[in-house]
Formats: structure tokens, sequence, C-alpha cells
């Protein structure tokens, strides 16, 4: 009975011990890094991208409709552009995978049915093609559309770069924290380096358009 006893107690402790463990898991960010990646991009994509296009036309032409006509045309294309991208890379991904699982069940299948259960479970995390393209165009046009928002209300020339600048800047330090919230990644430093980047991309579309129309260039 002593033995019994003494054998009893290791056993329990280590099925509390794993219960305990599994309760205490913390949740695998990576789970979230398919769909996070494509959204966080194309977000700020569509933010940086078509402000710093309305930012550009802006600095040489004062009308709102120029403005707004060039932003909308390139959310439509960048949305397309960026779905499309988005799938073809994401589907090179995935044949890449499947390969590299259907090599390991062949190496696995005279072992035992254990090995089957783990590759039918690595098929349903591969990534899908078409959820990472829906994605990274939905979040590219809501993202595009701050600036176009933004300018649409707006006469005076010089309040709607104002405004465009500073709903943009805003947005962008919002877009950071929730990838840095959702992916368990500093957030200071994550919306910090988005909100520069943005600033950055901008300035740099301001200041060469300004100096390509002081070069002679008519528009």
């Amino acid at each position: 009975m002593a033995k019994l006893f003494q054998t009893s107690i290791p056993k329990n402790a280590t099925e509390v011990q794993n219960q305990c463990q599994e309760q205490e898991q913390e949740f695998d960010y990576s789970q979230r890094s398919q769909w996070l990646r494509a959204a966080v991009l194309g977000a700020n994509d569509g933010l940086v991208s078509i402000a710093s296009l309305m930012i550009g036309v802006g600095a040489v032409k004062k009308d709102v409709k120029a403005m707004i006509l060039s932003g909308f045309a390139g959310l439509v294309a960048g949305a397309c552009s960026m779905a499309i991208g988005e799938f073809v890379s994401v589907y090179s991904q995935l044949e890449i995978e499947k390969a590299q699982i259907k090599r390991e069940v062949q190496l696995m299948r005279e072992y035992n049915s254990e090995n089957e259960e783990e590759s039918s479970k690595k098929d349903d995390s591969l990534p899908n093609p078409l959820k990472a393209a829906m994605a990274s165009g939905l979040a590219f046009s809501l993202g595009a559309m701050v600036p176009l928002l933004a300018a649409a209300f707006i006469g005076d020339h010089k309040v709607r770069l104002a405004a465009i600048i500073t709903t943009v800047s805003l947005a962008l330090v919002g877009f950071g924290w929730i990838g840095a919230v959702l992916g368990n990644a500093p957030v200071m430093r994550s919306s910090a380096r988005v909100l520069i980047g943005g600033w950055m991309a901008m300035a740099i579309t301001f200041g060469l358009t300004k100096l390509i129309i002081s070069c002679g260039l008519q528009v």
C-alpha cells in the first residue's frame, strides 16, 4: 500500500502541473501573423501612399477636385495591386509549404498514424491566399479613405493639406497601436516607427513634386 501511495503522488502531481501549464499557456500570436500582416501593411500603405499622392498633387494644384480624383484613382489601383500581389505571394508560400508537408508525410508514413494526424493539423494551419488578398485589399481601401475624407469637405488649400497631414498622422498612430497590441509588440516603438515613416513619405513626395515644378515642368 505504501509503495502504491508513493507511486501515485508523482503521477497526480504531474497531471496537475500539466493542467496548470495548459491554463497558463499564452496565446500563440504567430497564429495571427497571416491576416495581421496583410491587414496592417494594407492599411498603412493605403494611408501613406494615398496621402502622399494627394499632397504631391496639392503641392502644384490647389483644386480640390484634382486631389480627390487622384486620391480615388490611387485607392482603386492600390487596392487591386495589393490584393493581387498578396494573393500571388501567399499562394507561392502555400505551394512551398504543401510540397514540404508532402515530403514529410512520405517519410513518416512508415511509422504510425500520429504523424499523419500531425500532417493534417499542418494542413489546417496553412496560409489562405484568398483571405490574405481580401484582407490586404480591404485594409488598403479603408486606410486610403482617411485622407480622402479629410480633404473632401475643406475648401481652403492650406487648411486642406494640414487636415490631411493631421488626420493621417493620427490614423498612423492608431494603426501602429492596433498592430502592436494584436501582435504583442511594444506599442510606443511600433506607433513611432509607423508615424515617422509616414511623415517621411509625405515630405519626400511633396518636396520632389515641388522640385520638378521649379525645374520648369508645366502642369
